[in-house]
């Protein structure tokens, strides 16, 4: 079995003195922060509306995707090009135009 380097005890002591020293400061700050602002504690009553913000947000962040998407493809080829919400999370899909049957050969 290979023996622990020689500094190995140091550093681990350090390291732990550090953590400690981190925890005491951040419990510190956290007591501060309650008496300073003793509202900042409480939990906020209507969750539902950030996620609601949450949501509308990366609704929003999707439609520029979206629209980048779409301008780069239109840009960049030949096809024709539409948003629509895919299965495979594709932003934009292409589009093959149907064409009518040739008509029958006399």
């Amino acid at each position: 079995m290979a023996s622990p380097a020689p500094g190995a005890g140091f550093q681990n002591k350090n390291r732990v003195a550090i953590l400690a020293e981190l925890d005491k400061e951040k419990r510190r700050l956290i007591q501060n922060s309650s008496m300073n602002n003793p509202g900042a504690s409480i939990p906020l009553s209507r969750p539902a509306l950030n996620k609601d913000f949450r949501d509308h947000a990366e609704q929003q962040h999707i439609a520029a995707q979206q629209k980048a998407a779409l301008q780069h493809a239109h840009a960049h080829s030949s096809g024709f090009f539409i948003t629509q919400d895919s299965s495979f999370g594709n932003l934009i899909l292409p589009v093959l135009p149907r064409l009518d049957p040739p008509p029958p050969a006399e």
